[in-house]
């Protein structure tokens, strides 16, 4: 389990490419290998990935198939960062929201808004996805916890478009500052919410 409170980023420093298949191997700062063994789980922009190998600084990791085709690791090129964080343990503070870290689909950054101190970007969803996304809900982006500012149909009828508001924190230690109009985030659905609204529409269905 994770929190979606990012605790670093991280730097690609290398990819090993086979078959629909490959190893990133990313240099952890010393405070997020503390403890770190072969089999552990980490979070890489919300992806839960498993530790294959530990060679210093440089911990290595295996994206199978379908990793690569729902999420945007497929896409890191090496020294480009990723937003690292630790599975959660028995006791830790949940800052964030409960996260499985299995991503569900990625959004597009459709509109980058600033203002002084913050900054709003808003993305786009397709619309199998679109019911989980609700004004004030939680949504996790590339690993992030963050709270839904608004919620808008998508300018081309399909789908919605949704809003998130990031304080110079969130900017400092993400991915998310760097993210330019066009790119793909990973996204995952408050499960406590996926499980509302589907328990809801099996009930109703039921009933007709």
């Amino acid at each position: 389990m994770f929190t979606g409170i990012v605790q670093g980023v991280a730097k690609v420093v290398a990819v090993r490419e086979l078959e629909e298949f490959r190893t990133h191997v990313v240099a952890l700062p010393e405070g997020l290998r503390q403890g770190l063994t072969i089999g552990a789980s980490v979070a890489h922009n919300g992806v839960c990935l498993t530790v294959t190998a530990i060679e210093g600084e440089n911990v290595s990791f295996d994206l199978m198939r379908e990793t690569l085709r729902l999420t945007n690791l497929g896409a890191i090129a090496t020294g480009q960062c990723v937003n690292i964080e630790r599975a959660a343990r028995f006791g830790d503070e949940i800052g964030g929201h409960s996260m499985s870290g299995h991503i569900i689909c990625m959004a597009k950054v459709v509109a980058i808004e600033e203002a002084p101190n913050n900054r709003r970007l808003w993305f786009s969803l397709p619309e199998k996805v679109a019911k989980f996304v609700f004004e004030k809900g939680y949504i996790g982006v590339d690993g992030i916890s963050l709270t839904v500012g608004s919620v808008r149909s998508a300018g081309d009828g399909a789908g919605v478009e949704f809003s998130v508001n990031l304080i110079p924190e969130t900017l400092a230690r993400t991915v998310l500052k760097d993210r330019p109009l066009g790119d793909w985030v990973n996204i995952e659905i408050d499960p406590q919410t996926q499980v509302i609204v589907e328990t809801v529409e099996r009930v109703l269905e039921s009933r007709l």
